[in-house]
């Protein structure tokens, strides 16, 4: 048993050491959209969704020449807005905006040297901050509006979570890296607890920039760039 537990230890100790470590931050624009179900028997419908800027803190480790692993600590806005009936005047809406904090861990693969393509895949997790309900301007609609999820009475579901792939180019300078990169995540998260509709989730697409510094180098030699 110390034999192998003195193996393993080794095996790390040489895998950590041709690792290279990068931090830094990532901000940009984000979109989301929603789509619910009233009831288990009605069909899938969609709502618009809004736009907000996102920001992230980085950390970058690759563990071998084309691969590692990304970890964002992010706060993301995303939300909805439902309106009433298009051909109104003037047309009625409610708008919800729901802020996280979210953590996508990701695979990530590159192929290049100083210039890089790049794609990334993972999960993500995240924690609601607050709900707030920017405007309700109708309720009781022939089609059940999703129901309200800022209120002093509203209790909705804090966790999120889901899947997100990346696709971006970045540019090596020295120890540093700028990134350009999009994002596409899907939440399996339904904030609704209390059975007022029957299911609902989000997408949201991301445009960000990131610049990251490298803070560790390879002991074995530089992981070419």
């Amino acid at each position: 048993m110390n034999r192998v537990l003195l193996t393993g230890i080794f095996i790390l100790v040489s895998f950590a050491s041709l690792a290279q470590t990068s931090v830094g931050i990532r901000g940009g624009y984000t979109t989301s959209s929603y789509s619910y179900r009233a009831t288990p028997s009605s069909r899938a419908a969609s709502v618009e969704g809004i736009g907000a800027p996102t920001f992230a803190l980085v950390f970058e480790h690759f563990n071998s020449k084309n691969a590692g692993i990304e970890v964002n600590l992010q706060f993301l806005r995303i939300g909805f807005i439902q309106v009433e009936d298009e051909e109104a005047n003037p047309v009625l809406s409610n708008e919800t905006q729901f802020d996280y904090l979210k953590i996508p861990i990701l695979s990530s693969f590159f192929i290049g040297r100083s210039g890089r393509f790049q794609i990334k895949a993972g999960p993500h997790l995240g924690y609601m901050l607050q709900a707030k309900d920017i405007k309700r301007e109708y309720s009781d609609s022939v089609t059940p509006e999703i129901p309200t999820y800022g209120g002093t009475d509203d209790h909705p579901r804090k966790l999120m979570y889901g899947l997100t792939g990346a696709a971006g180019i970045s540019k090596l300078f020295g120890k540093s890296t700028l990134t350009a990169e999009v994002r596409f995540a899907y939440d399996f998260t339904n904030p609704e607890s209390e059975d007022r509709i029957f299911d609902m989730n989000s997408t949201n697409l991301e445009f960000t920039l990131a610049y990251l510094f490298r803070i560790r180098e390879s002991k074995v030699g530089k992981l070419k760039e």
